[in-house]
C-alpha cells in the first residue's frame, strides 16, 4: 500500500462553498465566475488577458490555431515533455519539429532551436517542465530574429518566475493546465494568457464555436469553454497557490539537502528562476548501485510512491516515430531512461520527507 503518494490534490471547505454558490446561482457555464477567474489569473501572470478553457491541451491547440498555425507550417517543440506539447501542433495540421533539451534543466535547448529553423517555421513552443522555467531569453531572442511566435507551455509552472517575470507573460501566449495533480486545479481546465488585444479576441471566438456574437459565427471554432463550477474552484485555489508553491519549494529543498546517495542526481535550479516543483525529478545515473527500476521497486515496497515523467521522448512515440525515423535527440533519450519523480506535493510532511530520504540513501 502506498502511504506517501506521488500526488494528492488538495481542496477544502472554501472550494466546496464556492461550488455550492455556483450551483445555487443557476449559472453553470461561461458566466461571471469564469470572467472573475480570468481577471485574477491574468493578474497573477501580469498579462492583459487570460482566456479560460476546459483543459490544458485545448489551451495549446487554441493558442496555435488562433495565431494562424496550420497545414504547411512547422512548429519547433522539445521532445522531452508531455505528449500534448506536440499533439496540439498536429491538431492544427502543422508539423512538430522535435529538438533536444538541456541536460540539467530539462528545458528546450536554444542551440537546437536555432539549428531547426526552416522557411516553414512559424513558432517555437518552450516548456516550463516540472515547474522550472526554460531559459527564455535566448529562445525569445531567436524568435525575434526570425519573426517566430514564442508559445510558453506553462502547464506545470503556475506561479514560477524567470528573471522575476511570471511565466506566461514572456511569449505571444502562455498555456496552463488545471488538471487535478497540478500546482492548482479547477478539477479539469486550462487557460491562455496574452498581452495582445486582437489575439485575445480571436481566442475567445475560437474557444466558443467561432462566435463573435450569439449565433453569429465568423470562424470555425471549438467548444472549449470552462464552466463556472471549475472557475469557482480555481478562484479558491488561486488564493492558496502561493502557500502551495512555498510548501513544494520547501519540500524540494529538504529532499535536495538530505539525499546523498551515489548515482542519484538531485534537481538543478537555474539561479535566475523560481522553480515551483510540480515534480521533484531525480536522475538515476550508472554509478547508482540500483537501476532505476530497482529503485522504484524498493520505494514501492516501503510505501513510497514514484513515477517516471516521461519514459518515452515524444519523437519516439509510435505515432511520430514513423514520420521522423531519422530524428535523434540523445539527451532527451538518455533522460527518459534516468528520471524518476518523488513526492513533493504540499501534503508531504517532514516525517514523510525523512522516510523518502532514508529510503533513497539506503542504496549506498
Amino acid at each position: 500500500m502506498t502511504r506517501i503518494p506521488i500526488a494528492k490534490p488538495e481542496a477544502g471547505e472554501e472550494e466546496i462553498r464556492a461550488v455550492s454558490d455556483v450551483l445555487r446561482s443557476g449559472m453553470f457555464a461561461q458566466g461571471p465566475v469564469v470572467r472573475q477567474f480570468e481577471n485574477e489569473f491574468a493578474a497573477l501572470c501580469g498579462t492583459r488577458h487570460a482566456v479560460a478553457v476546459n483543459n490544458g491541451t485545448a489551451a495549446l491547440h487554441a493558442a496555435l490555431a488562433s495565431a494562424g498555425i496550420g497545414p504547411g507550417d512547422e512548429v519547433i517543440v522539445p521532445t522531452f515533455s508531455f505528449f500534448a506539447t506536440a499533439s496540439c501542433v498536429s491538431m492544427c495540421g502543422a508539423r512538430p519539429v522535435f529538438v533536444d533539451v538541456d541536460e540539467r534543466m530539462f528545458g528546450i535547448d536554444p542551440a537546437c532551436v536555432n539549428n531547426a529553423i526552416t522557411a516553414k517555421t512559424k513558432a517555437v513552443i518552450g516548456v516550463h517542465l516540472f515547474g522550472q522555467p526554460f531559459d527564455v531569453q535566448p529562445v525569445r531572442d531567436i524568435c525575434d530574429d526570425h519573426n517566430l511566435l514564442l508559445i510558453e507551455d506553462a502547464a506545470q509552472a503556475h506561479g514560477a518566475l524567470y528573471r522575476k517575470k511570471p511565466v506566461g507573460s514572456m511569449g505571444h501566449a502562455g498555456c496552463f493546465s488545471f488538471y487535478p495533480t497540478k500546482n492548482m486545479t479547477t478539477g479539469e481546465g486550462g487557460i491562455i494568457t496574452t498581452n495582445d488585444d486582437e489575439y485575445a479576441a480571436v481566442l475567445r471566438r475560437f474557444t466558443n464555436h467561432g462566435q463573435s456574437d450569439k449565433y453569429y459565427h465568423t470562424m470555425i471554432g471549438y467548444n472549449y469553454r470552462m464552466t463556472d463550477i471549475g472557475a469557482a474552484i480555481g478562484r479558491e485555489q488561486l488564493k492558496k497557490l502561493p502557500e502551495f508553491n512555498a510548501r513544494r519549494r520547501a519540500n524540494a529543498e529538504y529532499l535536495s539537502a538530505h539525499i546523498h546517495a551515489p548515482g542519484i542526481v538531485t534537481p538543478f535550479c537555474m539561479p535566475v528562476a523560481t522553480h515551483v516543483y510540480h515534480q521533484y525529478v531525480l536522475r538515476v545515473i550508472p554509478s547508482c548501485p540500483l537501476s532505476r527500476s530497482e529503485l522504484i521497486t524498493m520505494l514501492a515496497a516501503k510505501g513510497i510512491g514514484s513515477a517516471i515523467h516521461y519514459p518515452i521522448p515524444i519523437h519516439r512515440q509510435p505515432v511520430y516515430l514513423s514520420q521522423n525515423p531519422e530524428v535523434s535527440c540523445p539527451i532527451a533519450e538518455r533522460l527518459a531512461q534516468e528520471v524518476v519523480s518523488l513526492p513533493v506535493h504540499p501534503n508531504v510532511t517532514e516525517p514523510m520527507l525523512d522516510e523518502i530520504c532514508d529510503a533513497i540513501n539506503s542504496v549506498s
